[in-house]
């Protein structure tokens, strides 16, 4: 997509403010003054080692962990809906529930066991449908593969319509059919102007689909387009044991 088609985008997604985000857990320093913008309706992604605060990052973007810093998101209008897909879904693999049972039971209020409301009946055929998960809703979760579960879980992100979307490492039990139905999803995400800020893993997926990228490994190493942060040098020092600082 060149500049030009790009501004002609609107964008329903805010921009993300991380302002000096801090984060101390007992005496362990998890994140040490973080400071980076996510621009409006663009995929943002964010690489890094394990333990390097990636998590615990979007815990805070969630009001899920107490900070030191500031954390603000810059709405086009009215706040929107933020949509968050985990990195795995943890459950027991026993249980007698069906893929509708638990997208009802992620999506509506209404008890999972009375079945889907005819409200949500709709955006939940047409969320398994992108996913390519419509002809297994009533296959059991315990039943699926690791790919279909996360393909479940990439449809629970989609209700309702988020204009925030959230992702940790989507892409890590995807197989290659999978992983092309979320190259669609992103690209449909960002056609529709939505703001995406995503944990991977992938750096080669990263270089081809993000918009921007930022390393982070408890600090911001690098913030940049993905041309210019996934060199060898700066990938070297983000996964380093001592990674040296930008000024450095």
């Amino acid at each position: 997509m060149t500049a030009a088609q790009q501004l002609t985008i609107a964008s329903v997604g805010p921009t993300l403010d991380f302002d000096s985000v801090s984060l101390t857990l007992g005496r362990t320093l998890i994140l040490d003054n973080v400071s980076f913008q996510v621009q409006p309706g663009s995929i943002h992604a964010l690489v890094g080692p394990n333990g390097g605060g990636k998590s615990s990052l979007i815990k805070t973007l969630l009001g899920q962990t107490p900070h030191q810093g500031r954390l603000s998101l810059q709405w086009p209008g009215a706040p929107g809906i933020v949509g968050y897909v985990p990195q795995a879904l943890e459950f027991d693999r026993g249980l007698p529930m069906t893929v509708d049972d638990f997208m009802a039971a992620m999506c509506q209020r209404r008890p999972a066991f009375l079945g889907l409301s005819r409200h949500y009946t709709t955006a939940i055929g047409d969320a398994l449908a992108r996913v390519g998960m419509q002809d297994k809703r009533q296959r059991r979760m315990g039943a699926l593969s690791g790919g279909e579960r996360q393909r479940v879980l990439l449809a629970q992100g989609l209700i309702p319509p988020p204009q925030l979307l959230v992702l940790d490492e989507p892409m890590s039990a995807l197989d290659e059919a999978g992983i092309q139905v979320f190259e669609r999803l992103l690209n449909d995400w960002r056609l529709a102007g939505i703001t995406v800020l995503w944990i991977e893993h992938d750096l080669e997926a990263v270089g081809r689909l993000a918009d921007r990228v930022t390393g982070l490994n408890r600090r911001v190493l690098f913030d940049a387009t993905p041309k210019a942060a996934l060199t060898p040098e700066r990938l070297l020092n983000l996964f380093s044991t001592h990674p040296r600082s930008p000024a450095q």
